[in-house]
């Protein structure tokens, strides 16, 4: 018992190390551009050694997507510890509803998106981060449903919830855009289209 407090200290130590480091790198790179700053240089504005970041982070491009595994757990749990009774889709909408949208306000959004799609070696590492989150979502909702892991429906699904934050940060309104997706999820193509009173995706009339 007296070690558990010792324990808790040294795990809030090593998070708060770990932000520090993060914070650092995103300020540097938003500054600088990705490529043109170094390990060294992230490890200076943080004030820890260069082995003390590559202890909390495995390499360069994971101190931009430093939430990574935080993310993928979150998305598992969304499923995984939805209230009995709760639907996979609706459960998802609530997480997107409570984490997505929160972020779709942060004030450095714009210039983020800007650093990773103007960087082609981040750039290729969030789509291989997107896909493995895709894989443990879709396996996540698989589980929960009684199908097999890689189930082709189950696939599709996680897929299409994984591209709700950049459909949601687009919009005006992020909020509602979640909701917007989530409704055609939900309900499909044809129904939002009966719903929006939209007759020009009505066959013509012989």
């Amino acid at each position: 018992m007296p070690e558990t407090p010792t324990v808790g200290r040294r795990e809030r130590k090593k998070a708060a190390t770990r932000q520090a480091i993060a914070d650092a790198a995103l300020e540097l790179f938003l500054e600088h551009g990705f490529e043109q700053v170094s390990v060294r240089d992230v490890a200076e504005r943080a004030d820890v050694s260069t082995t003390t970041l590559f202890a909390h982070f495995p390499g360069k491009e994971a101190l931009v997507f430093d939430r990574e595994a935080e993310v993928e757990a979150e998305l598992t749990a969304a499923v995984r510890d939805r209230p009995a009774g709760q639907d996979v889709v609706e459960a998802l909408r609530a997480h997107a509803l409570t984490s997505w949208v929160r972020v779709a306000s942060d004030p450095r959004r714009d210039r983020f998106t800007a650093l990773v799609d103007g960087t082609p070696a981040l750039r290729e590492y969030w789509e291989r981060m997107w896909m493995r989150h895709a894989g443990a979502l879709g396996a996540a909702i698989a589980a929960e449903l009684g199908r097999e892991a890689d189930d082709l429906a189950c696939s599709a699904l996680a897929r299409f919830v994984l591209e709700v934050p950049a459909l949601a940060m687009a919009g005006h309104d992020p909020r509602a855009s979640v909701d917007t997706v989530f409704d055609l999820l939900t309900h499909g193509w044809q129904s939002s289209q009966r719903g929006s009173g939209d007759t020009a995706a009505e066959p013509p009339k012989s």
